[in-house]
């Protein structure tokens, strides 16, 4: 028995230290993407619109990807989606460097570097640990490699800024792009494992998410996906999830040029987004852990609505470093440790089968506001000269997101394992 029990826990973590390892890579690479926005204006003259309008791009196209590379990675497996995706980030990144027109930085930031994130990314190695786990572990499973790229953007914000100050940010983007083609070993780790239909641990989605009866014909891809489209909760998650994005991509692109307009030196920004990182790492296993514990939408609510409180706070704040290091501490707490329970709450409306597909699904909704908070943010400072009503933006869409969060339908955790309806 205890050899058995060894046996799991070795395969457990052979399974989830990969996943991890590849998300700080590519989630790392992705988040450091503000510290780019200057030299490359500067570089470039193209203006700091131009530039936002290629990351936002990056923020929709690396949404549109998910949904995509899940519905790949549900049929042929998570390795040749990887493999390809760590080629195509470091293509994207390599080349930004030679880019100096606005259809240049789309197609190399707008397009391969976010194309090639996000096949390495959260419905990719989620889906694939979800289905190779019993119920019970899947949200720990989420936190902990959401926890993965929380680690790569602590690492990789200080490091990239050093680079950029000491080696220019063209040496530093020839670094970024040959990290992230660490990805391709990683991702051998991650084949030759069981799908959740060879997997007894990983049921199927009760017969009422599924909208089957008993002995109907199996469920297709193109039928759950309506049969998702047309659920009320998942539709109200994809909307709190919309406003998440908002929130990170104004953050991860502006919050650099918001510290220089506090006459702050670019050091402050390094280390403000690294502590966001730092501050995820527990706040995403404290999410998958308290997710096994209590209702998922109650933890959603309870973190959109901190994001507000801490806007409001930080708006009433004297602008030091200090006050952007406590900012950027309670924001990190939240930042993306909303993925474990939203992507928790998707497998217990829907099952595990297309994971995948389904919470890239949602990804696509966080993305759509990804693409207007980084769009915006730069519209906002090229006509204000500041990023005021974004922070207000910010704060109400919080709230916002907050209160749609509670009316989702959530089974409790054994409710689903044994597949009986139990909503909220």
């Amino acid at each position: 028995m205890s050899i058995d029990r060894n046996a799991r826990q070795a395969a457990l973590w052979g399974l989830l230290i990969p996943a991890a390892a590849i998300m700080m890579l590519t989630m790392g690479t992705r988040q450091v993407s503000g510290l780019f926005v200057s030299p490359i204006n500067t570089a470039t003259g193209l203006g700091i619109v131009s530039v936002s309008f290629a990351l936002a791009i990056g923020q929709f196209v690396w949404g549109v990807s998910q949904p995509l590379f899940g519905a790949a990675a549900d049929r042929f497996g998570p390795v040749p989606v990887i493999v390809m995706g760590g080629v195509l980030l470091a293509v994207g990144t390599a080349a930004t460097p030679y880019m100096s027109t606005d259809l240049g930085l789309i197609f190399s930031l707008g397009i391969l570097v976010a194309a090639g994130a996000g096949a390495g990314s959260f419905s990719i190695l989620i889906g694939a640990t979800a289905k190779r786990l019993p119920a019970e572990q899947r949200s720990f499973a989420a936190g902990f490699v959401n926890a993965g790229g929380s680690f790569g953007q602590f690492v990789f914000a200080p490091i990239t800024e050093r680079l950029i100050a000491l080696a220019g940010w063209v040496n530093a983007m020839f670094v970024l792009a040959a990290l992230s083609l660490l990805t391709l070993p990683l991702a051998l780790k991650l084949r030759n494992r069981k799908t959740d239909a060879d997997n007894p641990a990983a049921p199927a989605a009760p017969a009422a998410a599924a909208g089957l009866a008993t002995g109907a014909p199996a469920m297709t891809l193109r039928r759950q996906v309506g049969i998702a489209m047309k659920d009320r909760s998942y539709l109200l998650l994809n909307a709190g999830f919309f406003t998440c994005g908002f929130h990170i991509a104004f953050l991860v692109t502006h919050l650099p040029g918001e510290i220089a307009l506090c006459g702050l030196p670019s050091s402050v920004s390094g280390i403000s987004i690294a502590l966001i990182g730092l501050a995820n790492i527990a706040g995403s296993l404290g999410a998958g852990a308290l997710g096994s514990r209590y209702r998922m939408k109650y933890l959603l609510f309870w973190m959109y609505l901190s994001r507000a409180v801490m806007i409001v706070l930080y708006l009433l704040a004297p602008k030091d470093a200090i006050t952007f290091y406590i900012f950027a501490i309670g924001l990190g707490v939240t930042w993306l440790a909303t993925v474990p329970p939203t992507a928790g709450i998707v497998g217990k409306l829907f099952g595990v089968r297309y994971m995948g597909t389904l919470f890239g699904l949602t990804l696509l909704s966080h993305q759509v506001g990804g693409f207007l908070g980084a769009w915006l943010g730069g519209v906002a400072f090229a006509n204000t000269g500041n990023f005021h009503w974004m922070w207000v933006a910010d704060a109400l869409l919080a709230v916002t997101a907050a209160v749609v969060n509670l009316p989702i339908r959530e089974e409790r955790l054994g409710a689903a394992a044994a597949g009986a309806a139990n909503p909220a």
